[in-house]
């Protein structure tokens, strides 16, 4: 079944809005939950004949030191804490905002995997 993301058929009362259209536009997609793995992307289709690049498992990570003010890769060991939801801690889901162990050392992922199809993460 498709996910939409129109209003209600039906007013707060019950009653029935005046029927509306729908569109391609108004389709909605379910979360990419990146996972820790060897890197699988995929495409998606956008708004405009664009496509978006969905990382869907990646074990390397685009880390940047501020004290030394330099970019390394590094390789993601695990999730140590996620604020979106603490049930991907265990399932090693990585999403913006999620603490990583990396062989550097513990980082703060600040792109969003599922939408830009890279980590991008800081030290911390």
């Amino acid at each position: 079944m498709a996910i939409s993301q129109l209003r209600s058929r039906r007013k707060p009362s019950g009653a029935r809005y005046k029927k509306i259209v729908k569109k391609l536009r108004n389709k909605g997609n379910l979360p990419t939950l990146t996972g820790i793995g060897k890197l699988r992307k995929t495409a998606a289709k956008t708004r405009g004949g664009h496509i978006k690049q969905r990382i869907l498992k990646t074990d390397i990570a685009n880390i940047y030191d501020p004290k030394l003010k330099k970019y390394f890769k590094s390789k993601i060991e695990s999730v140590i804490d996620a604020p979106s939801n603490r049930n991907f801690v265990r399932r090693n889901i990585m999403t913006k905002g999620t603490i990583i162990k990396t062989e550097k050392g513990n980082a703060k992922i600040t792109s969003r995997p599922g939408q830009e199809g890279t980590v991008n993460a800081i030290l911390v």
